[in-house]
């Protein structure tokens, strides 16, 4: 396997809702010197419907897995739940022959047989084991000094522990933070840093998600933080995309612009707003552009 060559997989939410993710971390990427291969017949990683169907999940997961075993590539994701169905897909199979057996019949049935051959990585992991903290200062050429950020690592880059690993703590995730600091933004603390952001049930209850996010942005409020960082794509949607919708049901006022950890390490590496795409966003970061220009 070539150095720092993925199998880039984008998931199904990136490319329909949210490209300032996609055109920003392919930007700061290739500047990296991480080159991505084009994975166009890549299928859904499978997370919806684990607990309906969870052969048919497993079956899905591990045909993308194939797809990287075919090319000899690792896969790089930006998603946080496509790698975490990916990565725990991955680990299942090549402990469980049992469970291999039974879905490699399926995969059969496209020309396909799983082998465990290829890891799945998080864009996170890849700066950070694989680039390095040293490169990514070389390539800082406007710091961020005096900038303040929280972050939300979010869930599935960290949990379950014992499948993911990768250093980080689930309890007090550190990564992202060091990742922010790299920048010469400052990361402040807030109060339930590790709080789910409610995403996975707003298809079924829209209240109570809006209640955690709700109480995750008073939080970050509270701290004087200018921004909100996250590095998973439903997250952000709900920090950024909702954020209007739950000031209007609570009547309050956050005005908290949520960016893609690609866009902040994108302006510190000189890019500018449009080209990584900042003008998408939602809650538009208009003051915070301001002091750093």
């Amino acid at each position: 396997m070539a150095d720092l060559e993925y199998l880039f997989f984008l998931g199904c939410l990136i490319p329909y809702r949210l490209a300032s993710y996609e055109v920003s971390a392919r930007k700061v990427l290739n500047k990296l010197g991480v080159k991505l291969v084009e994975m166009p017949d890549f299928n859904c990683c499978g997370f919806p419907i684990g607990p309906v169907n969870f052969d048919l999940a497993l079956s899905l997961a591990a045909r993308d897995l194939c797809l990287a075993e075919q090319k000899n590539l690792n896969i790089l994701t930006l998603c946080n739940g496509c790698f975490g169905t990916l990565n725990d897909a991955n680990k299942i199979l090549k402990e469980d022959e049992e469970l291999r057996d039974r879905i490699n019949s399926y995969l059969q049935q496209v020309g396909m047989e799983f082998k465990g051959t290829v890891t799945v990585k998080h864009i996170v992991h890849v700066l950070t084991e694989d680039v390095g903290s040293e490169k990514l200062k070389e390539q800082v050429k406007k710091p961020l000094t005096g900038l303040r950020v929280a972050q939300h690592t979010g869930c599935h880059l960290v949990r379950p522990a014992s499948h993911v690993g990768h250093g980080d703590n689930p309890e007090d995730p550190h990564v992202l933070k060091e990742l922010i600091r790299l920048t010469g933004a400052e990361c402040v603390e807030y109060t339930d840093e590790t709080e789910c952001c409610g995403n996975p049930i707003i298809g079924v209850n829209e209240d109570l998600p809006f209640e955690i996010a709700k109480e995750k942005l008073d939080h970050v409020k509270a701290a004087g933080a200018q921004a909100l960082i996250t590095v998973c794509p439903a997250c952000h949607m709900m920090y950024d995309f909702n954020q209007p919708r739950i000031e209007r049901a609570f009547n309050t006022s956050f005005r908290i612009p949520v960016l893609h950890y690609t866009q902040l390490l994108g302006l510190a590496m000189g890019f500018s707003p449009e080209d990584l795409r900042l003008n998408e966003l939602r809650v538009k970061p208009t003051e915070l552009l301001s002091q750093i220009q």
